[in-house]
């Protein structure tokens, strides 16, 4: 990696910032569009008990990236972690994986913005295209999403102090409309409506539960744009580790004032269940309309939070000689990696096209990707513990090898949930197609790597950024 190119990344982002990209990019728009399935698929107490079990995984991760996070802080994050601790192939593996879940929440979003237009504007779609799993596309739904696009692209080209106001004026407008949603439940709803708590039992908390990394994700952004962090490296780990609490409570919260709003009933036959959830709460429709604008805001938040993430993933490994080096360039004037900008944008773009059911087969797909990573990271610190000891950490986490061996093992428990044979497997062919199309590119691209470059290439490249660069930054710690 080119110091000279790494060194025209701009410190911009402060305390504020760092939490509204994080947060913000965790609590998104799933909790609008998937409260309702939650709940019918695990039961009200069921469905928060999954949160609980994902969130304590992600908790358990989140502290190995907050340590990570403070003592590498270098853009790629995950990139550099598993490089360090484990290797070239690893390095590749490991942020592969990341990218397909940061895609895969993009692609969600560009998929998500025109369903939810739908709830504000009934009736609105025209131009008949196809049908995919029986789903029929329309044009006017495909340009909503192909919008919203090219939107998100533009102001993660111009530059992460555009993007970072718009995530904190939008992480704000969400935190509000969750707080009338909860707030209205607990004054205004059921206890009554909470029943049944458990559906499925066990098999019904699993299903929900394989959903969670993909809802929590949003925290690993906080290091992707390490570079770009303007604050001592011992915050990064604790705005971290406060963001992934903030995130898990507000998702219980949230199926909380749900369960507590609808029945079972009525959440089956609900077109969008939290918007319903809140105009049954306050009687009237501006309540479900005001959901709906919140919801908006979490589809842009995580939209924007994940190009961020996104595009430095792919720049780092740009830079590092394992992805061609047209997308490890900044814009000599934005400071941001441009073409891994664009590169995202054109798959986003390209979601809306097969329609409404991808969402939940980016949801899984994803997630497994997500997992995948979240295994390495956690691999990664309890080999650095082991293998470099004396290595400064600004924020060391307390019982480190507990909660390593921990994370290992709850990150490798939740990938088996994903296999075959499990009850909450991924789906044949589209979720399965999705997963194992990523890996066979990613092969690709690791094969062209290695014959382009030379094998030993990426092994120099990844050693200049990880202890050269970090030594030159150790100036700015604190």
């Amino acid at each position: 990696m080119s110091g000279n190119n790494n060194d025209n990344f701009v410190r911009v982002l402060s305390r504020k910032d760092v939490l509204a990209l994080a947060f913000g990019a965790m609590i998104g728009w799933g909790w609008v569009v998937m409260a309702g399935s939650w709940v019918s698929t695990a039961g009200s107490m069921g469905a928060m008990l999954a949160f609980v079990l994902g969130g304590l995984l992600v908790v358990l991760v989140g502290l190995t990236y907050s340590e990570l996070a403070s003592a590498m802080p270098l853009t790629g994050g995950e990139h550099v972690y598993s490089y360090r601790a484990l290797g070239v192939t690893a390095s590749f593996i490991c942020t592969w994986a990341i990218i397909l879940g940061y895609v895969s929440v993009v692609a969600f979003e560009a998929v998500a913005l025109p369903t939810v237009t739908e709830y504000l504007f009934p009736g609105y779609k025209f131009g008949y295209l196809w049908t995919i799993a029986e789903w029929d596309v329309y044009a006017s739904w495909v340009l909503i999403g192909v919008l919203g696009s090219i939107f998100i692209t533009i102001i993660n080209y111009v530059g992460i102090k555009v993007a970072a106001f718009l995530q904190l004026v939008f992480t704000i407008a969400i935190a509000l409309v969750g707080l009338v949603l909860i707030g209205g439940a607990a004054v205004n709803g059921s206890t009554a409506h909470m029943e049944p708590l458990f559906v499925n039992g066990m098999k019904g908390i699993f299903a929900v539960a394989i959903m969670t990394p993909f809802m929590f994700v949003g925290f690993d952004v906080i290091p992707q744009a390490a570079e770009e962090i303007n604050i001592p490296y011992k915050s990064i780990g604790k705005i971290l580790i406060a963001s992934v609490f903030l995130a898990a409570l507000w998702y219980i919260l949230v199926i909380f004032g749900v369960s507590r709003a609808l029945t079972a009933e009525q959440m089956n036959n609900a077109s969008l269940v939290t918007a319903d959830a809140m105009t049954a709460l306050f009687g009237g429709a501006w309540a479900g309309k005001l959901l709906i604008i919140g919801g908006i805001c979490g589809i842009l938040t995580s939209w924007n939070g994940f190009y961020i993430g996104g595009s430095r993933a792919i720049y780092a490994m740009a830079q590092a000689k394992m992805l061609p080096s047209f997308l490890g360039k900044l814009h000599p004037k934005y400071k941001t990696p441009y073409n891994a900008i664009i590169l995202i944008g054109v798959l986003s773009t390209l979601a809306p096209l097969f329609g409404r059911k991808m969402l939940v087969w980016l949801v899984d797909a994803g997630g497994l990707g997500i997992v995948a990573a979240y295994f390495m990271v956690a691999l990664s610190f309890v080999v650095l513990r082991k293998k470099e000891p004396q290595m400064a950490r600004p924020f060391k986490v307390q019982a480190g090898n507990l909660v390593g061996y921990l994370a290992v093992i709850l990150s490798a428990l939740f990938i088996l949930l994903y296999l075959p044979g499990s009850p909450a497997a991924l789906v044949w062919p589209y979720e399965w197609l999705i997963f194992l199309g990523w890996s066979v590119i990613g092969i690709v691209f690791f094969v062209w790597a290695r014959s382009s470059y030379g094998k030993d290439e990426a092994d120099r490249a990844m050693h200049e950024h990880v202890f050269v660069k970090l030594n030159n930054d150790k100036n700015i710690s604190g």
